[in-house]
């Protein structure tokens, strides 16, 4: 048996290094393991729908409650880890984790101490809330003096999601602090959604997320909202109109006469009233209010009647005055 020299033990082992690595076409592809989470867009623009009724419930909600100019915006709705959402918020602020039964999950508000301490201000008389005070955590006091806040906001989820789910939303405590809340892992996927709102002169934000799966399991009642919007394009369309045939018009030829306050209050028994327009010209004719046809009045079987000679097109149509 013949020894190897070590630059032939050397130039085996490059030999079998090179034979086990593998061509660049076929490397395994990286595996996202938060895939499962996705929703896709069209269900997000569903949800972005839905949560812009939300933010006029909860405008009329809080204008109600603390009597005072209220007004909102929805900013975004997307599609992040839970972690990203909690970096995103400032240091000191409200969070409130919503139990969201029969889904057997958990959601959280957060509340930005710019709309928080005006609110405070707001519920105790006051009407300005200093800056310093939107650095510090809530008292137990404040606490408990927002939890009818909470709730009426909760309650506003739930009737925004009641089109496509029956959820119901319970307040279970209040957190001062983004890092104090581990109600979800920071690498669990989320709906984000973000509403701006403005009270009196202050501004700020008031945020949402909900657990993409949570939200996964809604799919369906999502698919079905939506397809049967195409529905009432087609079958939903012809039974509106059906209902709608026997509804009542008000139809009202446009025979007028333009006078002035003193001709009115010179009008007696038998005075004679100038029309407007001509002997043998078109008349206007209105649909509830809004001009639709041409024509001439005639007599038929002894009664008044109006001849149409046109329907007008659209967008030549105008309302009456």
């Amino acid at each position: 048996m013949r020894q190897l020299s070590q630059e032939e033990i050397d130039a085996a082992f490059q030999n079998t290094n090179a034979g086990s690595e593998q061509p660049s076409g076929n490397a395994a592809p990286v595996y996202d393991f938060r895939k499962p989470d996705r929703i896709p867009k069209s269900q997000l623009r569903a949800i972005s729908f839905l949560h812009e009724n939300l933010v006029r419930s909860i405008t009329s909600s809080l204008s109600g409650y603390l009597r005072s100019f209220v007004s909102g915006n929805l900013i975004s709705v997307e599609q992040i880890p839970y972690g990203d959402f909690q970096e995103a918020l400032p240091e000191c602020t409200c969070m409130i984790p919503l139990t969201l039964t029969p889904r057997n999950g958990n959601a959280i508000l957060e509340i930005n101490p710019s709309l928080i301490f005006p609110i405070l201000e707001l519920l105790l008389g006051g009407k300005n809330a200093s800056g310093s005070q939107q650095k510090r955590e809530l008292t137990e006091m404040e606490r408990h003096l927002l939890e009818n806040i909470f709730k009426l906001i909760a309650r506003d989820i739930e009737n925004a999601w009641k089109t496509v789910s029956e959820v119901e939303c319970r307040v279970t405590s209040a957190e001062t602090g983004r890092q104090l809340l581990r109600a979800l892992i920071p690498t669990e996927a989320v709906v984000a959604v973000g509403m701006e709102f403005r009270i009196d002169q202050h501004v700020g934000m008031i945020n949402l997320a909900i657990p993409s799966m949570l939200v996964k399991t809604m799919v369906q009642k999502f698919d079905r909202q939506w397809s049967s919007s195409v529905e009432l394009t087609t079958e939903g369309q012809r039974r509106n109109l059906q209902s709608l045939k026997k509804a009542r018009v008000m139809f009202e030829p446009q025979v007028v006469s333009r006078l002035t306050v003193r001709d009115l209050l010179g009008l007696r028994k038998g005075a004679t009233v100038v029309l407007d327009h001509t002997m043998g010209s078109p008349v206007l004719s209105a649909a509830n209010g809004k001009i639709k046809f041409t024509g001439r009045i005639i007599v038929e079987k002894g009664e008044r009647a109006f001849l149409i000679d046109e329907v007008l097109p659209p967008d030549q149509m105008a309302t009456s005055n």
